[in-house]
């Protein structure tokens, strides 16, 4: 049990003098300092363990200029992040990755436009000694945000725009192969003898939509006219974008989901059409977000991205970034992870 009174907190200078080193020796290992041998260490810790000390969290911001916690930002709204399964799996990968290197993850969402403000101020203030950020859209601000502050900060995806003036010369991102999964999906239709391959699109202005998009339409069969109908990576997306596509183009035998969800819409509306799957209509979805394809009817043939994965290499990398060996600049290293197809009922 630690040996101090309750109600006081033991000190450092109490640490120092059980352990028998001075108070900057016991700053150094507890703030896990270089330069101290390894058994006047082990001695240090015995003391704090004895003396159940706990670091001063403002002190120690102050000896390491860390604050220990990175803010994840989703630039999607409340109801859709807790919704949706795809945001649950990146946040878990990113926070089995911090809890590993004993850092607090901040979680910090995009309403509407009126929230970047309150973030600027809010990251401005050093709260936070860097940030992850995904879903982004196109003309998102919070690129110009971070690059002004000058806050270390990984994204997840691809990002749509072009590092600002006076910047850094690149941005850091984690993505899943998007166009080569999406060619996957329509191939596989192919070979399975469809002729008209239709898709949902994701929204225009996400890097991960256009990837997609543009992986059908390099495998899309010569004599298939494109037929594409947007939705927003929603069930209720694609439920409408399903029903556009059979208003318009009635004659088609196949479909390639650019998300799970909007598979999951299609669907719904599929069988309010009495159109069988996989019999009138082969359906592929992308994700394998298994809470998902795994539980349709019937279960989805879809596209896998380690959605966790990314989330863990997402914080790994700012992490990396974050390392006093490295001054806290950002290196301008991408990754791009690999996907695959899994192959259930519905084509």
């Amino acid at each position: 049990m630690p040996e101090h009174p309750t109600g006081h907190r033991p000190t450092l200078e109490a640490v120092a003098a059980r352990a028998g080193v001075s108070r900057a020796t016991v700053s150094r290992v507890v703030n896990g300092g270089a330069g101290v041998r390894q058994l006047v260490a082990d001695k240090v810790r015995e003391a704090v363990a004895e003396l159940g000390y706990v670091p001063n969290p403002a002190a120690r911001t102050l000896v390491t200029r860390r604050t220990g916690a990175v803010a994840v930002i989703i630039a999607e709204p409340e109801v859709r992040i807790f919704s949706d399964p795809f945001f649950s799996q990146q946040v878990r990968g990113i926070s089995k990755e911090l809890n590993a290197h004993d850092t607090q993850l901040v979680l910090l969402l995009v309403e509407g436009p009126e929230d970047y403000e309150r973030i600027a101020r809010y990251l401005a203030g050093g709260h936070v000694d860097g940030a992850l950020a995904f879903s982004l859209h196109a003309d998102d601000p919070l690129p110009a945000i971070a690059t002004r502050i000058g806050l270390p900060t990984v994204y997840g995806g691809r990002p749509a725009w072009t590092p600002a003036p006076g910047g850094p010369a690149g941005v850091t991102y984690v993505d899943a192969d998007n166009r080569g999964g999406a060619r996957l999906a329509v191939r596989h239709l192919a070979d399975r003898g469809r002729t008209r391959i239709a898709h949902i699109a994701g929204p225009g202005d996400m890097t991960s939509a256009t990837d997609r998009l543009d992986g059908y339409r390099d495998a899309l069969p010569p004599a298939c006219p494109p037929m594409v109908a947007e939705g927003d990576y929603t069930v209720e997306g694609g439920a409408r974008a399903m029903a556009d596509l059979l208003e318009r183009h009635p004659e088609l035998d196949a479909v390639f989901a650019a998300s799970d969800q909007m598979a999951v819409g299609a669907l719904r509306v599929l069988r309010e059409r009495a159109r069988r799957v996989p019999q009138d209509v082969a359906l592929v979805g992308f994700d394998d977000m298994r809470s998902v394809a795994e539980c349709a009817d019937p279960p989805l043939t879809t596209v896998h991205q380690d959605i966790e994965g990314m989330g863990r290499m997402m914080a790994r990398l700012l992490l990396g970034a974050l390392d006093r060996d490295r001054g806290g600049i950002l290196a301008p290293t991408s990754l791009i992870t690999p996907t695959r197809l899994v192959r259930r009922d519905s084509a």
